[in-house]
Parts: C-alpha cells; sequence; structure tokens
C-alpha cells in the first residue's frame, strides 16, 4: 500500500499525521510513504529524517492524493483539498463530519474510505485516538483561560491560583471526562477554586475520590449550571457526544448572569461546541467578546504544542494505521471493531449514525458494505 503523509494546511496548524518512525513502520512492512515536502517540519521533524527511513519526499499535495491508497493525517481536509479525493482512497485522520456538512457530502461524492480517529472505539467505550488530544487541550484549557483572563486581553483582572489575603479564581468545567478531568488537575495545580459537573454519577463518584476532596463535583442539573455561571471566573466547555454534534449547555441568554470579563473556554467548538455562542477560532486570533465575556475557541489546540501533539498522538493512531496498511481497510475491520467503529463514510454511503442524524442523511451499517 502507498501511504500518503500530507502538510497540514489549516490555518496555525502544526502537528504532522506520521513521524520518521513512523514511516519507518510502514517501510519496514513494505509498504511505500510518500511526504509532502516540510510536513513535519513545525513539529521538528526535518525532510532528511524521514528520507533517511526510506520514505519519498514530494512537492506537490494533489500527487499524493493522486497516488496514495491511505492518506495519514492530523486534521479534517479543507475545502481546497475535496477536488483531489478519489474513489476508495482511505482518509485515515479527525474528521468531526458532524460539524462539517461540506466536507461529508464531498467524502460521500468521491466515496472516500473515511476513517475517524474520534470515533475509532473500543468495546469499553474508550476513545484511543481522542484521548491523548484530549489530554493535551483539556490541559490546555487552563493555561490559556488563566492567560485571557487578564485585563489586557479583556479579562476580568483575575489570578487564578490568588496570593494570600485574596480570593483564588473560580473555575468551572463542564463535563468529566477526559478533557475535564485534565482541566481539573491543571487548575487543581495553579491553586484554584474548581468545580466538576457531569450527569454521570459514577465518574462524579471517581473524581471525587481521585482528587480526595480538592474539587466541588456537581450533578449537572439546570440549577447548579445556573449557579456555576453566575459565581465563575473561567468556564471551560470538556462535553463529548461520541462522533456527535455537542450539545448546547450555555446559551446566549445566559451571558447576562456571567461576570463581566470573564472567560469561557469551549474545547468541543471541533464537534459544534456545548455553548452556543462560540464559533471556531484560530491560533492568531482565539478570541472574542460577546455580552462582556471573553471566548476563546480555537478548534485545534493541541496544535500549539505541536511537537508534543504529534508524538502523543503518532504514538496512537500508528498501530492501527499498520493494521489497516497490512491487512487492507475491510479485513482490518472485520478483525478489529474499534477499527470499524472509525469508518464514518464507505462506499458514498454514511456509516455513522451520529453524523447522519445530524445531517439527516440515511445512515447504512457498514457490515451491510463490505
Amino acid at each position: 500500500m502507498t501511504i500518503g503523509v500530507l502538510k497540514e494546511i489549516k490555518r496555525h496548524e502544526y502537528r504532522v499525521g506520521c513521524t520518521p518512525a513512523g514511516a519507518k513502520a510502514f517501510v519496514g512492512g513494505g509498504h511505500s510513504v510518500l511526504v509532502q515536502k516540510d510536513a513535519g517540519i513545525e513539529a521538528g521533524f526535518d525532510d532528511p529524517e524521514y528520507e533517511a527511513v526510506g520514505a519519498s519526499i514530494v512537492d506537490s499535495p494533489k500527487e499524493i492524493f493522486d497516488r496514495a491508497d491511505m492518506i495519514v493525517k492530523v486534521k479534517e481536509p479543507q475545502p481546497e483539498e475535496y477536488d483531489f479525493f478519489h474513489e476508495d482512497q482511505i482518509l485515515y485522520t479527525y474528521l468531526h463530519l458532524a460539524a462539517e456538512r461540506e466536507l461529508t457530502e464531498a467524502m460521500l461524492k468521491r466515496k472516500v474510505k473515511g476513517v475517524a480517529y474520534e470515533t475509532m472505539e473500543t468495546d469499553a467505550g474508550a476513545l484511543p485516538l481522542l484521548r491523548p488530544m484530549s489530554e493535551i487541550a483539556g490541559r490546555m484549557s487552563i493555561q490559556e483561560g488563566a492567560k485571557f483572563l487578564e485585563r489586557p486581553y479583556g479579562g476580568r483582572g483575575v489570578l487564578l491560583g490568588g496570593v494570600p489575603g485574596t480570593e483564588k479564581g473560580k473555575v468551572a468545567i463542564l463535563g468529566g471526562g477526559v478533557v475535564g478531568t485534565n482541566a481539573a488537575q491543571m487548575a487543581v495545580g495553579l491553586g484554584a477554586q474548581v468545580t466538576v459537573l457531569d450527569v454521570n454519577i459514577d465518574r462524579l463518584g471517581y473524581l471525587d475520590d481521585i482528587f480526595q476532596g480538592r474539587i466541588t463535583t456537581l450533578y449537572s442539573s439546570q440549577a447548579h449550571l445556573e449557579h456555576v455561571i453566575e459565581a465563575s471566573d473561567l468556564i471551560v466547555g470538556a462535553v463529548l457526544i461520541h462522533g456527535a454534534k455537542a450539545p448546547h449547555l450555555i446559551t446566549r441568554k445566559d451571558l447576562s448572569a456571567m461576570q463581566r470579563g470573564s472567560v469561557i473556554v469551549d474545547v468541543a467548538v471541533d464537534q459544534g461546541g456545548c455553548i452556543e455562542t462560540t464559533h471556531p477560532t484560530t491560533h492568531d486570533d482565539p478570541i472574542f467578546v460577546v455580552d462582556n465575556v471573553v471566548h476563546y475557541c480555537v478548534a485545534n489546540m493541541p496544535g500549539a504544542v505541536s511537537r508534543t501533539a504529534t508524538l502523543a498522538l503518532t504514538t496512537a493512531t500508528l498501530p492501527y494505521g499498520l493494521k489497516i496498511a497490512n491487512q487492507g481497510l475491510e479485513a482490518a475491520c472485520a478483525r478489529d471493531s474499534v477499527i470499524a467503529r472509525g469508518v464514518n463514510t464507505y462506499g458514498g454511503k454514511l456509516t455513522y449514525k451520529a453524523v447522519a442524524d445530524a445531517f439527516d442523511i440515511q445512515y447504512t451499517e457498514l457490515s451491510g458494505l463490505m
């Protein structure tokens, strides 16, 4: 199989989908690897490192699309890449199709085999390819939120940890999953007052146990949401519904109850966001203000720490990528349910129900197509 590694073109995306070590593993399995020129440079991997392990450097992204059986990426393809798709090509990357109708339709039209990192799920419900980026995004949510609470950025001028004789900053985290847990760890480390809300009582019990009373856990009822909206300096949106559009837990009307200069960091923005007023932003223009509330909504937060994020991501994606390359997608899906659950489009059909529901497009069971 020919593997294509593209240079990411989403604004301020610095990660790369395959490291030289990953390329070496593919080559060692008997595959050809095409790497777009300078694809890894922003993550600290130079072209000669790829060439040294047997990969070929290619100037044109179109040539990679034309020649590759499987494209390995980080972020969803951008509109200027849609015309390069070809039938039966495997696209192995984060897709987040529930928030990308145009991309979904382009993949269906070209009959691309879309394997989405974010929907590859174990029998136990874990998301092994989403987890490392969720860990990074959760930690960064507090780092970025703390910065934008500073007055020069329009924030309240609050130091999350406070100092002796002052009140500590208040952080509310909506969702106690991987993002929320990592956000809580960072916020506790900074000395903030931390509240985590979730609808899963067992998860709240787990968090209460591991944090040993250093955080407050609340069931995510409307009354509790209203309380934290009014009281918090920083709110982190960390709600994830596997492969589906995130629910809006905070509405435009709710912003009027928030304190002037408080900050919202919506980590779920790449799935549509869990705050009604959020929309995707970029690292060079990360914030906007609505009703005196600062919104940070960068859709590719881990891209800012590109080397750490690339190493964490590719450690998780490479083993499954090798299975697809070595066995072919169909055989890999038959043998590994995690890979099968990652297939969102196949043969011009939509094979992931949450995405089909989001766009009211017919859903087709993958097992009936392979």
